[in-house]
């Protein structure tokens, strides 16, 4: 038995005024997907980035010091073939740059980037937390 979905006019409403505000702006349709992981140690970000080399993703601290995260992708699907003219070819070009403010204890001289499986992951350690001991102080 399929599960009966009802329409509710009200319904798309609600949660178009609760999510669609200045607090939680709309995401872009074409930005990638971004998952964020926290450890003890580290932040660990991944961009969905599917079928992306190393050679087009940019990853850096901006002059604000931002994360920068730049993807640009440029796949081309034609094949050359001289007995046949082409009735219709596939070209994909596209762009992303988001710029990500960064927690205040993340040690931005040890972030490291790679891709793998269309994956770009960025971990960011954080500062090691020094240890406040308590000390009596004499009171003259």
């Amino acid at each position: 038995m399929l599960p009966v979905m009802f329409k509710n006019s009200w319904f798309p409403t609600v949660f178009d005024d609760f999510l669609n505000t200045d607090f939680m702006p709309r995401a872009n349709a074409t930005a990638p997907a971004v998952n964020v992981k926290e450890s003890k140690d580290a932040y660990t970000m991944e961009v969905a980035a599917p079928g992306i080399k190393k050679e087009y993703c940019r990853v850096s601290i901006n002059n604000d010091g931002n994360l920068s995260v730049a993807i640009e992708n440029k796949a081309e699907h034609k094949h050359e073939d001289k007995q046949h003219h082409y009735l219709r070819r596939e070209f994909s070009y596209s762009n992303y740059e988001q710029n990500y403010t960064l927690p205040d204890d993340v040690e931005k001289d040890k972030i490291a980037a790679k891709v793998e499986d269309g994956i770009l992951t960025i971990t960011m350690p954080k500062l090691a937390k020094q240890e406040t001991a308590t000390k009596a102080i004499e009171i003259l």
